[in-house]
């Protein structure tokens, strides 16, 4: 069986590997592979998994659904056939993945211009290809002003920054965590690691976060608010939508 999945997950390090080719570790009930590495993006932190195809022995199976279980990444593919030892071609659905790449850069752009005006923390999110929301504890819920924060949004866009990773390992790890800038989320950080990511958006902003990413802010496009709800005490609501560049 593969190791943790830090060391199984490709999109870790590249988030723009569209195809690649890996071994079948395991398979469970005809359809839940496991496979030794992949660049499948499972279910979490308010990112929907990938979708795609692994091709093995002249046979193409789809992927539905990505998750982490057990330790290990695994896919559920459509139908019975792959094995053990089976090598699988994959190639991810790029305009899916791509779309949910520009809308998490954008998220978190969007997270730091709240936050920075009125220190809100995220308390919820969910990524989608079409339109995605986050959740934040801003006391006041005055549209106006929370409109006024696309304007800004766009403005990070526009500097053109670029995005860069950077990894932390081993007793470093403890040190990195006691920073506040490190996370937006109000609940903080709920487990432990082997291996912190940490996402850079030029000087404008710094995030733990296992998702993906594009490369530069021009590449997220005009962010568009269309809609705020109020969710009670201290909660608001932002739905946003992607355009085109800027």
């Amino acid at each position: 069986m593969p190791g943790n999945i830090e060391e199984q997950a490709l999109y870790l390090k590249d988030s723009y590997l569209k195809e690649f080719e890996a071994t079948v570790a395991s398979v469970k009930d005809g359809k839940f592979v496991v496979l030794d590495r992949t660049a499948f993006y499972p279910n979490s932190g308010g990112q929907p998994h990938d979708t795609g195809k692994m091709t093995a022995n002249g046979k193409t199976h789809n992927v539905v659904y990505v998750g982490k279980f057990g330790g290990n990444i695994s896919h559920e593919v459509d139908g019975p056939g792959l094995k053990p030892g089976d090598k699988v071609s994959c190639a991810i659905d790029w305009n899916r993945r791509y779309q949910l790449m520009r809308m998490h850069t954008a998220s978190h752009i969007i997270s730091q211009v709240i936050h920075r005006d009125t220190g809100a923390m995220i308390t919820g999110n969910q990524l989608d290809v079409d339109r995605s929301r986050i959740d934040f504890s801003v006391e006041e819920f005055d549209r106006e002003k929370l409109k006024g924060f696309e304007s800004e949004a766009n403005s990070i866009v526009c500097r053109k920054l670029n995005i860069e990773l950077e990894f932390i390992k081993g007793d470093a790890i403890e040190e990195a965590l006691k920073r506040p800038d490190l996370t937006k989320l109000a609940r903080g950080f709920t487990q432990n690691f082997s291996l912190l990511r940490i996402v850079k958006i030029g000087d404008f902003d710094i995030q733990a976060d296992g998702g993906t990413h594009v490369k530069n802010t021009n590449e997220v496009g005009k962010i568009e608010f269309v809609d705020f709800v109020n969710k009670g005490k201290n909660n608001r609501r932002i739905y946003f939508r992607l355009g085109k560049n800027l």
